[in-house]
Parts: C-alpha cells; structure tokens; sequence
C-alpha cells in the first residue's frame, strides 16, 4: 500500500462563510517568540507579517495572536495594560493593520487573545485606583478588601493564585486586592457596569479593525461571589475541574452568572456579518463547558481532556466522545488541541514514560527521567493526525510542525514566566515552550531576527528549523502541508462513526470513519494492525504492505464506503 499526497486545491473551502470556524485549522501565534523584524531579540507584528507566508504555504485557516498589547511583561502579555493599543516594542497599530490586512489577503482569517478576567496593575484604571481612597468609586473596578486579624494583617480569604502563594496582595493603606494569578494583574470586578461596558468597546474596537474571532483567557473566570462576607474555600492550593460544584456556586471558579456576560458580548460579536467567533478557555467540568460554547454566547469553548489524555485507545477514545458529546449539546463543534503556550509541547510530552512527573523532569533539566526524542516525535506525529482528522476546529500551537521539543534545560536565570517566582522553585513554569523558533539553519537566532532571542535557543534548533525541514517529505513540516492540504479536499460534514467492536480499541486501535469514503487508523500498541482494503492517503510514519506499524496514523480511502 503507497502513500499518495494530495495535489494542492481548493477542496471543500468554508474560509469565506460565516461558519468558517466549524471546521477550521487555526495556528497560535506567541508573537515575542514568532519572528523579530528589528533585531532587539523580541519577536513583533512586522515579523508576524513577514511570516504569514509560511501559514498560508503551511494550509491553516487562522491565525491566533496571543497578547500583544502594551504590558509590562509579568506575565508574558496576559498582564495588560491597555487594551486598545499595541506594546511598542512590538510595534504599532498601524502594523496591526498591515498584519491584519495581509492576512486577510492570504485567505487567512483572524483571531486575538482577549484577557478579561484580570488588568496589568500597570492599567489606568488600577493606578488610579491606588490613588484614590478605600471605598471610592476607582476602586469597585477591582476587589478590594480589608483583611483579617486584630489588624487586617491576614488576607480577606484563604484564596490562593494559580501561580502559587496568596491571591491577595495588600496596600500600604491597609486594604488588600485579589488576583488570581500573579500580584501584577488585579482581578476586574465584573458586578460593575463600567468593566462590561470597557470590554465591550474594546471587543467592537478590534472587529472593527477586521478581526475575525476571540480567544478568551480564563473565560471561567470573571464572576465572582463578592457578596459580605467572602467565603473561604478550605486552603485548598490548586484545583481540577472536576473538583469544581456541579451547580456553579464556587466562589469564583464557573460561576452561573458568568453565562450572562458572554451572552451580553454575544450581542456584539452579532452586531457584524459575519458575526464575529470566540472560543473559551474554561478549565470546567465535561457537564459544564457546553454553556460557554452556545450560539447564544461565545460559539466555541476548549476541550482540554484530549491534550491531558495519556496516548491510551481507551482514554483518547473516550475523551473524543465526550468532546463530540458536549459540542452537539452546545450546538458547536469540537475543538481540538495538544501544545499551547501554557503546556509542555507534544513532541516531548508523549516521549516521556508513563507516569513520569513532568514538574519533576522540568525541575531536573529534562534529566529524570529518559525522554526518547524520536520515540515522542513519533507519538505526536500519530496524535497529531489523529486530532486532524477529527470533526471540529484544531488549534496548532507555533513550531509544533517542525516536531520541536519542550526546551527543558534552560537555566534558571534566563527563567522570565512568574510561575518560577511565584512556586518559590517548586515549578520551573512555562519558558520551555516559548522559545523563539528557528527558521534558519545557521545565525544568532537561526533567523528569528538580527539580535539574538529573548530566550535561548539550543544549539540543535538549526537542524529543525523550516530552512532544514523544506522539500524533504520525511520531516514534520511537511507531513503538516500535506495533511492540511489533504483535510480541506476531504473534509465534508461533521459526522464521525467508529469502526470495530470495543476489543479493537482494547487492543490498541482507534479507526473511525468520516463522509466519502476518508478512514483514519491510529495503531496506539505495539503490534502492527490491519488496514482495511483501499488507498493509503497519508501517514504519520511509513506503512510497509497493508499492515499499520506501531504508534502511526493512517489516512485511508475505501471505496466500498
């Protein structure tokens, strides 16, 4: 059985129809680690723009810009200061729209981060709530509190950070402020009529500058039970979504009243034609997240429990249905993704062993245990076409179709994610994804920019770089191209429907079929499986004769379909 890439065409194309998202590839763009125009060793728009190129060559349909807004960086962009603008040092809104604008030309559409549940304390809202007096009007834009103790020398609550420590830092006047992540971004109180309204100019501000769609930063958020007196929830110092109350009365984690919010803001997306899209990022229980993704708000909502999902027939099977489920509930569609800016990226994740402490393997430099490169490029890269051939939207996250690994060993003092900080060194936090990627072969940033990077690179970055990679068909990169270019011709409708009894996924094999014929097999044991008669599209790794190797996805025709 041969493989056969598929020409180029323009297939079964939605980008220019307002459910463009049902099905769409949309590529993350980390902009400080993407492509630097000016040397200074940070990436920026016009090095986005300089990029674009290789999305549109790559076939994704999207692409998604985490935070570039003015901050002063304590949490990599997601600490904002201004809303409405753009940092300088990575350029200007003038570079937005020639971003924007070129995008658009490729046939790209685009999407922006939106960090509402929490400011930079760099804002002007928060500085001039420091200036102002407890209780005055400045400050119900935030949550602000006296403490506890004799003398209010105790935080309000037992709330703790995501980021570790208290999550209440408190004034040279007495009183305390929340915030959920790091000191530097006080929580919003979304109880005030001027914080909805801000968010929505700063929504209408950006679609009307043509962006397409919205990513959402803790979407689950916002609301918050701020009712006298705050309700302490038990020291409890991290949380897992399904540790969250079914009915929605945390205090401030998947409250009902965020809904009403986004329905609020769905109003605005309506307001244009197309109606403009968002997806939530909500780390909430399975029987939750629906809520978030309805047409009546966001439109789509992060499915996480297939990037946390072990590389297991069973788990992945389960998690793919769970997702199917609850996006047929919501009225969407499934949304897919295995990296992020947030997590350790795939390629190194699934070459670790089962069970292995990934805190612990970042902590030791990637030395506790043995992480088998190749062998976790090959899981990936059956994971990955798996996750394409799925119904629904994949996000990829920048680099991961050069199959880069997580940069384990950077040393401490390069460290700038305030998780490393704020843990007190029990979390090395979230560089080792961030650093910026290689397009060259050979230079002081493997050309990235002029000037080095941000963050360092290591020295074997130039051999996966897109300059290594290009034109040799047994690299990532294009195994990406050509998937991406294949999903569009074979994309049809929404349906997927499993093939074999449950022993096949005992054993080890995922097989579904979608409309016209297209079959994927993903072998996730150790024992070569049969493939079905018919002709071999793509896969993730060679297929000798008719038997599908071990760890390796497989695109099939049937005709007999």
């Amino acid at each position: 059985m041969s493989a056969q890439h598929s020409a180029a065409g323009t297939g079964n194309d939605r980008r220019d129809t307002g459910d463009w998202w049902r099905q769409a590839v949309v590529y993350q763009v980390y902009p400080r680690s993407f492509a630097d125009s000016d040397g200074d060793g940070v990436g920026d728009l016009p090095g986005v723009t300089s990029r674009l190129g290789h999305l549109a060559g790559l076939g994704v349909d999207a692409v998604w810009l985490s935070p570039f807004y003015p901050s002063p960086l304590a949490d990599g962009g997601y600490d904002v200061a201004d809303y409405r603008d753009v940092d300088p040092r990575l350029g200007t809104l003038a570079d937005f729209d020639t971003m924007a604008g070129e995008a658009h030309r490729l046939g790209l559409k685009v999407m922006v981060d939106i960090v509402p549940n929490h400011s930079s304390d760099q804002h002007a809202w928060f500085q001039e709530a420091l200036r102002s007096a407890p209780g005055s009007a400045a400050r119900e834009r935030y949550v602000f509190r006296q403490g506890k103790g004799e003398h209010g020398e105790l935080p309000p609550t037992d709330w703790i950070s995501c980021f570790g420590g208290p999550a209440w830092t408190r004034l040279p006047d007495g009183w305390w402020y929340l915030h959920l992540f790091a000191p530097q971004q006080p929580d919003f109180n979304w109880d005030h009529p001027e914080v909805r309204a801000e968010f929505r100019t700063t929504l209408r501000f950006w679609a009307d500058r043509g962006v397409d769609g919205f990513r959402v930063d803790v979407a689950h958020g916002l609301a918050k039970d701020l009712a006298a007196p705050l309700r302490d929830i038990g020291g409890v110092e991290a949380y897992e979504p399904d540790d969250l109350p079914e009915d929605g009365s945390h205090p401030f984690w998947d409250r009902d009243e965020v809904h009403e919010i986004f329905r609020d803001w769905r109003t605005v997306f309506d307001e244009y034609d197309p109606p403009r899209i968002a997806v939530a990022e909500a780390w909430v229980r399975n029987s939750r997240r629906s809520a978030y993704a309805t047409p009546q708000e966001l439109g789509q909502a992060f499915n996480f429990d297939f990037l946390t999902a072990s590389l297991h027939a069973d788990e992945l099977r389960a998690a793919i249905d769970t997702a199917l489920t609850d996006a047929r509930a919501a009225g969407a569609t499934a949304t897919w993704v295995l990296s992020n800016h947030d997590v350790i990226r795939h390629a190194s994740r699934h070459g670790l062993p089962d069970g292995c402490d990934e805190e612990a393997w970042l902590l030791s430099d990637g030395l506790a245990s043995a992480l088998d490169r190749a062998y976790g490029l090959r899981r990936a890269l059956a994971a990955t076409l798996l996750m394409l051939a799925l119904p629904g939207s994949a996000y990829l996250y920048q680099g991961e179709e050069l199959g880069l690994p997580e940069v384990a060993d950077l040393d401490r003092a390069d460290l700038q994610d305030p998780v490393w900080t704020r843990s007190q060194g029990r979390s090395k936090g979230r560089d080792g994804c961030r650093v910026p990627l290689p397009w060259r072969r050979d230079g002081s940033s493997y050309g990235f920019g002029s000037g080095g990077s941000w963050l360092p690179q290591p020295p074997y970055w130039g051999e996966l770089s897109v300059e290594a990679q290009e034109g040799d068909p047994a690299t990532p990169l294009e195994l990406y191209r050509a998937a991406l270019r294949l999903r569009r011709e074979l994309l049809a409708d929404e349906t997927l429907e499993w093939v074999g009894a449950p022993a096949v996924v005992a054993e080890g094999l995922l097989h579904f079929r979608r409309s016209g014929g297209w079959h994927c097999l993903t072998n996730l044991s150790g024992t070569p499986q049969p493939l079905p008669d018919g002709t071999l599209l793509l896969s993730s790794a060679p297929v000798p004769g008719d038997l599908l190797p071990p760890w390796t996805t497989a695109w099939v025709r049937v005709a007999t379909d």
